[in-house]
């Protein structure tokens, strides 16, 4: 006997694996409805940058939690809990079957495993870690978190400055490492949800590299670098500062753009963001309870086989 009263299955894993790809081909198949768990999918206008799935596939399949927030909006992981907890209640009253999609671990780890209560901001610190990270650069502020929280900052990328502020901040209000201060006070809103957590861990870095390249290539070759252009015009306060263009591609795309880096300097820098936020995503899967389903070698109909099987287990 247990307490479960919802079902609800995770799909996670490292950018270009081709999550999108098999939860739409799992719809063939059940009933599903699509939770994003992306946070650059969030928001509106931002598609090429950030693989959003096409026009006709958000259709084909219920999705949420797509193009919900301008670039210029915020939006945090207590939001993404709340709202998740809210829409995996509403899908499984409609009798349908929801799967969370996407590669922010983050948010995955606070929806399974709870959240931290933690200090609230301060205004003060954060002036002053602002302007260090405007008169020495933000990397000496990753460096000072990778001192204290190295658990931490290998979690987060080099330039999220709100995440990296937001945990000096936390660890000058208490003394203790933000991670530490993550596993204490836990507070669980799902622990009436069974989740079934499914994740594509690749074995061979090499073929995830190369995916990782030729999709940076892709994007490029769909005007990439026009849609940042057009994200400028549409809204004239947006900088590079914003979270929005702190995602990987975005943030590169503005250096271009600035003449701050070359054609051949975007691409190598671009990729090489990208495989640092696949690392990032790896090292988080590995300290995480899944089930690994990737095949050794990425190859999606092999995946698919080891998804749908695993997933007509979960539902009998």
């Amino acid at each position: 006997m247990n307490n479960f009263k919802e079902n609800a299955i995770l799909l996670m894993g490292p950018t270009a694996t081709g999550k999108t790809e098999l939860a739409l081909r799992l719809a063939d198949y059940y009933p599903i409805e699509i939770i994003n768990v992306d946070s650059a999918l969030i928001y509106k206008d931002m598609n090429i940058g950030t693989a959003k799935p096409e026009h006709d596939e958000l259709i084909k399949v219920p999705h949420y939690l797509i193009n919900i927030i301008s670039p210029l909006e915020s939006y945090s992981v207590a939001k993404f809990v709340n709202d998740a907890v809210s829409l995996i209640h509403n899908i499984n009253n409609r009798g349908r079957l929801p799967i969370l999609v996407g590669g922010t671990m983050m948010y995955f780890n606070a929806l399974i495993n709870g959240l931290s209560k933690l200090p609230t901001a301060n205004s003060d610190i954060r002036y002053l870690l602002e302007n260090i990270a405007n008169t020495e650069g933000l990397e000496s502020l990753y460096d000072r978190l990778l001192k204290i929280d190295k658990e931490s900052a290998i979690k987060i990328q080099p330039t999220d400055k709100q995440r990296i502020i937001r945990s000096l901040e936390v660890h000058q209000l208490t003394g203790k490492p933000i991670s530490q201060l993550q596993l204490e006070n836990k507070e669980i809103l799902t622990s009436h949800i069974k989740f079934l957590p499914l994740a594509i861990l690749p074995n061979d870095r090499e073929i995830l590299h190369k995916r990782i390249s030729i999709r940076f290539d892709k994007m490029i070759e769909q005007e990439f670098i026009a849609e940042v252009e057009s994200l400028q015009l549409k809204y004239p306060p947006l900088t590079i500062n914003h979270n929005s263009m702190r995602c990987v591609g975005y943030y590169q795309v503005w250096k271009y753009l600035l003449d701050e880096l070359s054609f051949d300097e975007l691409l190598d820098t671009g990729k090489a963001a990208t495989r640092q936020l696949a690392k990032r995503q790896i090292t988080w899967l590995r300290s995480m309870d899944i089930i690994n389903i990737d095949n050794g070698t990425l190859e999606i109909d092999k995946i698919f086989e080891r998804l749908i099987g695993t997933v007509s287990n979960f539902i009998k």
